[in-house]
């Protein structure tokens, strides 16, 4: 019962997070959640207190496989630091320019911008998140400066949240642009950064 009883959960994240991210949160009711879920209205109140506490779920739900995700390539002890860092946005761009018409739709860069201020709960997920990219980062960044890649007085923390900051503005240039030019861009002042 509890196996099913998440499944149904997993499913209205999964379907209500893809309309959310469409749509927006304001243009967004648990009615047109429910319906891309294909579940009854009732039921949504079975597994979340209201829409805000659906979309922190949803953050949580989304992110935080990513973030394990990016621990393992970044951890990824085969490769030195600094490939691990470039080898992983290098993918990224890779997946993108395969794409006939690159497109990225950021459910964490659209519920940042339209909720942060106005619910404490979903700013407070939305930096978890983007603090856990950080510290991620920071950590390899740091097994750089041992290895001897990086300076030794490099700031990594300083260092981290540039890079972080630097892609999730990257991804707000493709969600309006659609080109990877500044996917482009990017990768090649990271090569810079890092020395490589």
């Amino acid at each position: 019962m509890t196996s099913i009883r998440l499944d149904k959960r997993d499913l209205i994240l999964a379907k209500g997070s893809q309309v959310m991210t469409r749509r927006g949160y304001h243009g967004t009711g648990v009615q047109e959640i429910v319906q891309a879920a294909g579940i009854p209205k009732g039921s949504f109140y079975h597994y979340f207190a209201s829409k805000e506490d659906f979309a922190v779920q949803a953050l949580e739900y989304l992110y935080l496989p990513r973030l394990d995700r990016y621990a393992q390539a970044l951890g990824n002890s085969a490769l030195s630091p600094c490939q691990r860092i470039l080898g992983y946005y290098r993918e990224l761009l890779a997946h993108f320019s395969s794409r006939e018409k690159p497109e990225y739709h950021c459910f964490i860069g659209s519920l940042g911008f339209e909720m942060a201020e106005l619910s404490p709960a979903i700013g407070e997920q939305v930096e978890s998140i983007l603090q856990g990219s950080v510290d991620i980062l920071q950590a390899c960044l740091e097994e750089a400066v041992a290895a001897g890649e990086l300076p030794a007085d490099e700031d990594c923390a300083n260092l981290a949240a540039f890079i972080t900051n630097a892609w999730q503005g990257v991804l707000t240039r493709l969600k309006v642009g659609g080109g990877t030019a500044p996917m482009n861009a990017f990768v090649d002042r990271l090569e810079l950064l890092l020395r490589a």
